[in-house]
């Protein structure tokens, strides 16, 4: 039996550990890894370095998506990118994004610190089909959990780098053999609403306004106060004076 050929794109902590599984499993599966795409985040270090796993077992890794070649499947999971057509095209079975949320209810950036500054209760992650659009794919897999009250940002986002790791696991052999049910998103938005939201918004979400109410204030303290970044903070007398948790 021939081996389907998979282009995997990702980087951060949960790139890199799902592209350690999918090597694991690649003979299972009867996968050949074709190619590596990936943009390397000093802050994660060596331990997180994809680079170095990928040449520990011989698996090119690419300049750019236009050196993405043909294959059945691409496989994006946390890549900065946005796929255009002619990427996407390149996978004669399927491409598919793994994104750490729910959709369609956020789509795009700062997904984390939003379900808590919105007071949610459920949060999720989301394997999808990718369109040349933001997160707008049909829905493949996806996986909810409740969020604990007064949960703090990184503690939601270990929820979420686990349910995600879990649900990659579990529904890679269906992705693989085509064994999934493709639900359009606009189908789920009258239920759960649907947001976008960009890199750069987080800037605006860290500066606190005095003024808020208190529970307002902690909200975004909470959704804010991500270990390795700037804290929340806000202005006395032109100066940042930054919130830490104690």
């Amino acid at each position: 039996m021939q081996r389907k050929k998979i282009v995997f794109l990702g980087a951060k902590p949960i790139g890199y550990t799902c592209f350690a599984h999918l090597l694991s499993v690649q003979d299972k599966l009867k996968l050949q890894i074709s190619g590596l795409l990936t943009h390397a985040r000093k802050e994660f270090g060596n331990a997180h370095d994809i680079n170095i796993l990928a040449a520990e077992h011989n698996i090119p890794v690419l300049d750019s998506m236009d050196d993405i070649p043909a294959c059945d499947i691409i496989y994006s999971v946390q890549h900065h990118e946005i796929l255009q057509a002619k990427h996407i095209a390149q996978a004669s079975q399927i491409a598919v994004n793994l994104h750490m949320a729910p959709l369609p209810e956020y789509r795009g950036s700062n997904q984390f610190s939003y379900a808590i500054i919105d007071g949610k209760n459920e949060f999720g992650t989301t394997i999808h089909k990718i369109d040349p659009r933001i997160d707008h794919g049909d829905i493949l897999f996806q996986e909810r959990f409740p969020i604990p009250k007064n949960c703090w940002v990184d503690e939601l986002y270990k929820l979420t780098f686990d349910a995600s790791l879990h649900l990659f696991e579990n529904s890679l052999q269906a992705i693989v053999d085509g064994n999934y049910t493709a639900i359009p998103q606009q189908s789920m938005i009258p239920e759960y609403g649907t947001s976008l939201h960009y890199r750069n918004e987080i800037k605006i979400l860290k500066q606190i306004d005095l003024s808020w109410d208190s529970e307002k204030i902690t909200r975004h303290i909470r959704a804010t106060s991500m270990p390795g970044f700037e804290l929340p903070y806000c202005i006395i007398d032109g100066k940042k004076v930054y919130f830490t948790r104690q």
